[in-house]
């Protein structure tokens, strides 16, 4: 809808489309110039919907959250065209800038300068532009069971500068948002940016018009989730190859993350890195772990508990042999996390070499090594952490091809490893 007011002080009923060229971003907008050498000369990033003039990008901010916002509107409980008051917001810590941040090639789904709006475009909002964060970094304390765990049994000892006597981490956050540069999109997935475009408007139906009408819009703000960052130790180390790097990145599973669901590997394997990543960082190295949100393999939720119940009730019970093949029966693919965007984050951070990847998964690897990060030692999740319903998934991804210094199971071995039934 249009800003103006129209009699007695209230907005305007008119309805402005903005998927043809003169609509939106035309009136002198900053253009996006996608891996300049500095702010200044790239741009800001302005989706925003207080002024649609202003706007340089397909979509808007916060992903799927935008949604929420507009039933804050529609509800009367949010003020339409509200401007963030970002005073005392800035960064906790400063992060880059990085040679990779001037590199398109690198970095084609965050925005490297996300994170200093405030200060690299002071002079685009001193002229008005609603420019906004789509990075933020802040401190915290993290406290969980099997940290304490790890203490009792003296894993850990704190220090009292990374491991506290509480039992608590100290850790820097990153909050990101995903701000996709189409043709650099278009690219890692070996395909054309007008078949991305093209698909990306039919598979969420026709949501973003702009997509396929507007081609000198090369920036979309995608409605998904994006990532946290938990850096242990100083987050300047991340850059520099000399300081040892305990990493895992780790696409999310709410079951097991939050709920500690017992079949599967996640929360067991996050733990322990995040104990990896304390004691490397306790050593005079740093840690990272990155959390990505891509429920059930960016299947879904819904399509994960599908295939749980597959798994479980068909012909001769849950076997590791099967494992794969009922999620492709339910949702068409094994996975749709396709990693060729995971590494932006870490080129974000400055790595160039991982010493410890806490990590079996292959994809992972091959993508961060593929990008030109060097990859030291990978570190398998201890067999004892395994839960004894997750055995059919670790058994099963191992003999796929995910990383292991044991032994790979056969098809006897697979067809004989069971899960519970569904009443176990």
């Amino acid at each position: 809808m249009s800003n103006d007011k129209a009699g007695e002080g209230k907005p305007s009923k008119h309805i402005r489309l903005t998927s043809h060229p003169g609509q939106q971003g035309s009136n002198g907008s900053p253009i996006i110039h996608w891996g300049a050498g500095s702010a200044s000369e790239r741009g800001p990033v302005i989706g925003t919907t207080t002024n649609r003039s202003q706007r340089n990008v397909i979509g808007t901010h916060s992903g799927s959250y935008g949604v929420y916002r507009a039933l804050a509107v529609a509800a009367g409980n949010l003020v339409k065209g509200h401007r963030a008051d970002l005073t005392n917001t800035s960064p906790t810590d400063l992060i880059g800038p990085h040679p990779q941040w001037c590199d398109a090639e690198k970095m084609v789904s965050i925005d490297p300068w996300g994170a200093s709006v405030a200060d690299v475009f002071s002079d685009h909002i001193a002229q008005g532009y609603d420019v906004r964060p789509t990075i933020a970094v802040t401190k915290a304390h993290i406290d969980l069971p099997e940290i304490h765990h790890a203490l009792t049994f003296h894993r850990l000892i704190p220090d009292n500068r990374i491991f506290l006597e509480n039992g608590s981490a100290v850790v820097t956050k990153v909050a990101i948002e995903p701000v996709w540069w189409l043709p650099g999109v278009a690219k890692r997935f070996n395909v054309s940016e007008s078949d991305l475009r093209r698909n990306l408007f039919e598979e969420t139906g026709g949501m973003y018009p702009e997509l396929v009408t507007r081609s000198d819009l090369e920036v979309f703000l995608p409605p998904i989730g994006g990532q946290t960052l938990y850096i242990f130790g100083n987050p300047k180390d991340l850059a520099n190859p000399e300081v040892t790097l305990t990493a895992r990145v780790h696409d999310e599973c709410n079951g097991s993350d939050v709920f500690g669901s017992d079949i599967c590997t996640c929360r067991p394997y996050l733990t322990h890195a995040i104990e990896e990543c304390i004691r490397g960082a306790q050593q005079g190295g740093v840690g990272l772990i990155a959390y990505s949100r891509k429920e059930g393999r960016a299947l879904g939720e819904v399509t994960k508990f599908l295939v749980y119940n597959a798994r479980k009730r068909q012909l001769g019970g849950d076997s590791a042999d099967k494992y794969f093949l009922r999620t492709e029966c339910v949702a068409g693919v094994q996975d749709m996390r396709f990693q060729e965007l995971m590494p932006d984050v870490l080129h974000w951070l400055g790595v160039q070499k991982i010493h410890r990847l806490v990590s079996m998964s292959n994809d992972k690897y091959n993508a961060i090594v593929g990008s030109g990060i060097d990859v030291g030692t990978r570190v398998k999740i201890p067999d004892e952490l395994v839960p004894a319903d997750a055995q059919v998934e670790i058994e099963a991804k191992i003999a796929a091809g995910y990383y292991t210094d044991g032994a790979v199971p056969d098809e006897t071995s697979l067809a004989s490893t069971k899960g519970r039934d569904l009443d176990g």
